[in-house]
């Protein structure tokens, strides 16, 4: 069983309204804990940050199983309550789960070609900092929803 979600973004969350948002869902969300890893955004070269997030990637998952998913506005969507179905099979299951929210460049064909799954948080492109806030909101959800907490009433 998993016992981290993993998500890597490319840049860094600068703004201190919205690292106290992330940081109060961060503080709740333990089933399974969230861990996010920031590597470095390349101005208009989305290869090099294909490149760091891959290199993320093997040094987090050690030789093991992973499960990669990239975050688009292309990739499947879902309510709620099927996302936190879905993340309770992921969970269950031994690869690591990295979720990959892309530079403002998007992703590369190499990160693509990787992800086993593109999941969709809308059919809205957001930027990638307000796109990290809505998917860590949606972990959290998913954990309240599947432990019956009345937060998503």
């Amino acid at each position: 069983m998993a016992r981290q979600i993993h998500l890597i973004v490319v840049g860094k969350l600068k703004d201190p309204h919205l690292e106290a948002v992330e940081n109060d869902y961060l503080k709740r969300i333990n089933n399974p804990e969230l861990v996010i890893h920031e590597v470095k955004a390349s101005a208009e070269n989305k290869e090099a940050e294909a490149e760091a997030i891959l290199k993320k990637v093997r040094d987090l998952s050690q030789g093991g199983g992973t499960h990669m998913i990239a975050m688009t506005e292309w990739g499947k969507r879902s309510t709620s309550v099927n996302f936190a179905e879905w993340t309770r099979q992921l969970i269950e299951r031994p690869a690591k789960i990295f979720f990959i929210i892309a530079g403002a460049e998007g992703f590369s064909e190499e990160i693509l070609k990787n992800c086993q799954e593109r999941i969709s948080l809308s059919e809205l492109t957001f930027p990638h900092k307000l796109a990290r806030i809505l998917l860590v909101e949606q972990l959290y959800r998913a954990q309240t929803i599947r432990s019956g907490h009345p937060y998503h009433n």
